[in-house]
Formats: C-alpha cells, structure tokens, sequence
C-alpha cells in the first residue's frame, strides 16, 4: 500500500509539473473500476456480520428483575443475567469467515478494509461464545482498548464540575415507551419522504432494558422507558440522526460492510450521536455525568472491581441513585465485562478534535467508519468507488445545527456543549 501511495504521488507530481493534465490529487489516479473479487469478498464478510447483532446479544433480557432482585438483597449480592440464545453456531461463522478469499483482492486500501473487519468478525464470535466467563472481558479488550489516564481525568472532572441532582428539572414531564415510538416514527416518516428507501422500522420491545438502541435498520425501545420530554429531540438525533441514517447511507454504498460497520467503528459512531444530540437538542449536564460515569466505572471494571464495588463508587461516591448506578453498571459487566461504554465520551472529543482541525462533515455520514477510515473513505471517494452521503441529518440543514456546529469548530471543550435547564 505505501509503495502504491509513493508511485501515484510521483505520478501526480510529474503530471503537474510535465504535462498539462491536471488531477484533482494523488488518490485520483488510483483504481477506478472495482473488480468482482472485491464485491465477493465484501458481500461474505457482510453475512457473516449480518447474522448476528453483537451488542443485543450480549445484553441481559431481564433487566426489571435484576433490578429487584438486587433490592430485595439489600443491593449485596448480583443478579443471574439471562442472555438471548445464540441465533448462530460461531464455529460454523468462523469456517465461513476464514474461508473468504481476502487474498484475491489487489487493490491494498480495500484489502487492509477487509482484513481489519475479519479480525474484529472473530474476536466477536470467540466472545459470543465465552458470556459470562472471564475470557469474555479480555476479549473485550481487544476490541475496546483500555481507558485512557486523560479520558479518566476528563470524566472524573464532568463528575466534579456538575453536582449530582435527583433528577432533572422538568415542564413538561415524561414520555412513554409508545409516545416515544410514535415520535419516533414520525421522524423516520420525514426521512422517507426525501428518501424512499430510508425504511427504518420501530419495536417496543419487553425483552430490551429500558432505553434505545438500534439493531441493524431497526429502532428497539425497552417497554419500561421513560424520556424526559425536553430529551426527545436530542435522543432521535442520536438513534435516527446517526445510527439509523448511517446504516441506510452505507447500504446506499456499492459495499455491504459500509452499513454493517467497518471495524472499530463504533467510537466514531458513538461520538458522533453524542454530538447530534448537541446540534439538534439538549446535551446537558446530567446526561454529560452519564458518559462520564461509564468511563469510571469502565475503569473499575479494569482494576478488578466486582459488579458490588463499582456500584458502590457510583452511588456512595459520585451521587448517582441507586436505580441510575445500578443501570451504569449493569451495562458494564454484561456478558461478563463490557468496556465499550467508555467509547461515548472517547468517541465525542475524537469527533470535536476532527472538527475543530477543519475536518469535513461529510465523510463522518456516509456508513458506518472509525476516524481512522476517514482518509480511506476520501481516497474511495475521490476514485469515485463511493459516492457522497445519500442521507444528510435534518438537523445539519437548520440554523440553530449550523450556529452549533460553526461553535464546536472554535473549540474541542466538552464542557462549551453542555445547557443547562431551567424549571
């Protein structure tokens, strides 16, 4: 791949200074046409990772009972956590995984893409199979990395900075699990009136904890949920915004894996949401000390804390209630230990970074990418292998996401981004 890079640039260099063809730059004088090697090899990985959501496997479907049953023990003993059965025999992804010709693909750029995305389809797989054991939070590792001691300290300062508080002030109450899903459905009405093919579903689902997430080109809702009214807008951004509108822009895209997700790429994507929640609604102080409180107690996770102690940290130490530190903790130590959580604040100063650097928005929309991707992408775009964006985020086209925007360029604080509410 370097040496590819080093020839096109000398070719770029000597038709600019030799002749009177201009390219646009370097990376255009790559491959244009993609051979059929590479949609083989891209539309296997794709179903292998399309076989299975990861995160809805190892997330616990009796979360209400958990929460109980440790009540009901004085908040001393853990829980058993019930997880879906595998809809998949691992072993047999893994034959087909290894078994995908990645070998025949030349063009190096999309070599490396399909190579990266095997290792994390693996590591991915030997968890599954690993729930509830030790093995799985050193797979987690792997694929999660550790916490940083300077992503440490910005959250123990969030933790400081913002007092603890019952709950947030409130004019107009609550949201239930159907309002939210009705809401939600109207958001994506509006997506597809621009764009037919934006056919997101919503589920309210009994065997989901309270919240949301996305499961492929599905919104799920935990039944139990309650929103606080002002974080509607803010938690559509999030869920439809970016999750969902980067899964139908990937699948927009000649390959697969764009919408399934590059590997890594759920910092970038993480961060991103945190971010849409800020140029479209509300970020504010209490859902800020969330984040922080999952990198802390990711951390406790690391250090060798039991589920008990990390608990303890986030209640006793940081002020959470016991029903929102027990929720930050399960989270953690699903499946046996989860740091993934700890890629939200992470992921959020990556993308102001990038930002602030004078990176372009538009890339951060076309798929599912990692920041590491992002001059990739620009190289496949500029070979005119991928197109722009399909999809771009309502919020970005309203005055109030450009003045924020324009704002978060100015800086990389994490702390400019937060409002606070007033009763």
């Amino acid at each position: 791949r370097t040496v590819t890079r080093a020839l096109q640039q000398a070719v770029f260099e000597f038709a600019r200074s030799c002749t009177t063809h201009r390219p646009r730059h370097y990376q255009t004088l790559g491959r244009l046409a993609v051979v059929k090697a590479v949609f083989d090899v891209d539309r296997r990985l794709a179903e292998v990772a399309n076989t299975f959501d990861f995160m809805l496997q190892v997330t616990q479907v009796n979360f209400k009972s958990d929460w109980s049953e440790f009540k009901r023990r004085r908040f001393e003993r853990v829980p058993a956590l019930y997880y879906r059965p595998l809809p998949v025999d691992p072993d047999l992804m893994k034959r087909k995984l290894y078994d995908t010709p990645i070998e025949r693909v030349e063009d190096p750029t999309l070599a490396a893409l399909f190579r990266e995305k095997r290792r994390e389809l693996d590591r991915q797989l030997t968890m599954l199979t690993e729930r509830n054991t030790p093995h799985f939070f050193h797979g987690s590792m792997q694929l999660f990395g550790r916490i940083e001691n300077r992503l440490l300290k910005l959250a123990s300062d969030i933790l400081q900075k913002y007092p603890p508080r019952t709950r947030e002030p409130q004019k107009n109450g609550y949201l239930t699990s159907d309002a939210i899903a009705e809401h939600a459905r109207a958001e994506i009405e509006s997506y597809r009136k621009d764009h037919s093919d934006f056919s997101a579903a919503v589920e309210v689902r009994e065997d989901i904890s309270s919240g949301l997430m996305v499961s492929f080109g599905t919104l799920l809702i935990g039944e139990g949920t309650r929103l606080p009214t002002f974080r509607l807008e803010a938690i559509l951004n999030h869920e439809i915004g970016t999750h969902l509108l980067t899964y139908f822009n990937g699948r927009a895209q000649p390959f697969h894996l764009l919408c399934m997700g590059l590997a890594d790429y759920q910092e970038l994507q993480e961060g991103l949401a945190v971010l849409a929640e800020y140029l479209g609604g509300v970020l504010s102080p209490t859902r800020l000390r969330i984040l922080a409180a999952r990198v802390i107690a990711a951390e406790s996770l690391i250090q060798g804390a039991d589920f008990v102690e990390t608990f303890r940290v986030l209640n006793r130490t940081y002020g959470f209630e016991r029903s929102a530190a027990f929720g930050i903790t399960m989270r953690i130590y699903r499946g046996g230990g989860l740091t993934k959580d700890g890629v939200y604040l992470r992921g959020l100063v990556s993308v102001l970074e990038y930002l602030k650097d004078g990176g372009d928005v538009d890339p951060l929309f076309i798929g599912k990418i990692s920041a590491d991707h992002i001059p990739v992408v620009e190289e496949l775009r500029l070979r005119r292998v991928l197109s722009p964006a399909r999809v771009v985020p309502r919020y970005m086209h309203t005055e109030r996401g450009r003045e924020r925007l324009a704002r978060v360029r100015e800086t990389a604080d994490v702390f400019a981004l937060v409002e606070r509410r007033s009763k």
